[in-house]
């Protein structure tokens, strides 16, 4: 063997008996992206073992679901515009109005069908074949492709006036936090292929696009938006009433924005993003502790403060801030940002939190139940 003899050689064996022959992984490869199956329906069909399965998955890298689109079976194609703003999706989710006293998913279907048969009797509504029904709403939603920020309204029908009048106040939403819509990407639905919603866009200054028949993946942020929304608000818990759902979404909607992290943007809240520059994106802190003792905001000219109240979002630098505490008062939601990073989110009596750490208190040993 010589000097040859002393080197490393792979310990992979030259023959391998056992290994999945290549007509089989060719069969699991085609159930895996004709009918989205798992590890255990292709080992059912094809009589093999699960994990024989998933190490044929992984080998070929596609033991994922996130690399297979559920609906096509095709290799997910991702994207995502590089600035808020850049494009906004649109669509109407549709759900079936809650009797009074709640509908049959809390309260079983035999009760549930007499709320649904005493409801209709009340508001007297009737479908198309004469039976009574509670009707349906239908909630026009639009999310920014960029950031995931929702905005949503309920209303009763999905006309094109109706949608015409949701995009526009849904641009002036946007454009009161800094974003400027350019793209509006919408599916094939009748309001959105009509000439109102067309000229309503040009006069907004923003291109419409349409999806691919048949291929809603396409619009799939909302689509998925949609799923979040039905769990996280529709179906979430029991509503005695419609109004009562309807009354919920704002808070819910609230929180989707501000606190609820977002795993496609790195478990951030969907605002963190609404910088509205390209490649600058505020880190998101929250419930951290204020900056230690002896730091003094004075000092600090890239410090300011993110303001909330009454559904507004005001930035308002320290020089500003005394002025701005006299007229509008201090306890609000705020957000303290230093060097574009957010410190601090949270509510209190800013004027004090604000005295403190602006240098004119000295000896405070606590603010609002944070320990400096």
């Amino acid at each position: 063997m010589g000097e040859a003899g002393m080197l490393d050689r792979s310990s992979r064996p030259h023959h391998s008996p056992n290994k999945t022959p290549r007509r089989l992984v060719r069969k699991v490869v085609h159930l895996r992206w004709k009918k989205r199956l798992g590890p255990v329906g292709i080992g059912a069909q094809l009589g093999m073992p699960a994990s024989t399965v998933h190490t044929v998955l992984s080998r070929c890298r596609i033991n994922r679901p996130s690399h297979v689109d559920v609906r096509t079976g095709e290799p997910a194609r991702r994207y995502e515009h590089e600035h808020p703003g850049s494009m906004i999706h649109v669509d109407i989710k549709k759900l079936g109005n809650i009797p009074d006293g709640g509908g049959w998913r809390y309260v079983g279907r035999l009760q549930g069908e007499r709320n649904k048969a005493i409801t209709a009797k009340r508001t007297g509504k009737h479908g198309i074949t004469g039976d009574m029904i509670t009707g349906t709403a239908f909630v026009h939603t639009v999310i920014d492709d960029h950031s995931r920020v929702a905005y949503a309204e309920i209303h009763d029908d999905e006309t094109a006036a109706t949608a015409i009048a949701v995009l526009r106040r849904a641009v002036g939403w946007f454009a009161s936090r800094g974003v400027t819509v350019e793209q509006v990407l919408s599916d094939n639905g009748s309001a959105y292929r009509s000439y109102a919603w067309r000229d309503a866009c040009a006069e907004l200054s923003i291109q419409p696009k349409r999806t691919r028949p048949y291929h809603p993946q396409t619009n799939g942020k909302i689509e998925r938006f949609h799923r979040t929304l039905a769990d996280g608000w529709a179906y979430a818990r029991h509503y005695n009433s419609e109004s009562a759902r309807r009354n919920a979404l704002p808070a819910w909607l609230h929180s989707y924005n501000h606190h609820r992290p977002h795993t496609a943007i790195g478990s951030q809240p969907p605002i963190s993003r609404l910088t509205n520059v390209p490649g600058q994106h505020r880190k998101y802190f929250r419930d951290v502790s204020p900056p230690k003792r002896g730091f003094s905001l004075r000092r600090q000219p890239s410090a300011y403060l993110i303001l909330e109240s009454d559904g507004a979002t005001r930035t308002i630098g320290f020089d500003d801030l005394a002025q701005w505490l006299e007229v509008d008062g201090s306890r609000v939601d705020f957000y303290f940002c230093l060097d574009g990073a957010q410190h601090l989110n949270k509510t209190g009596d800013l004027a004090t939190w604000v005295e403190y750490y602006t240098g004119n208190y000295v000896d405070n040993p606590e603010v609002d139940g944070h320990t400096p």
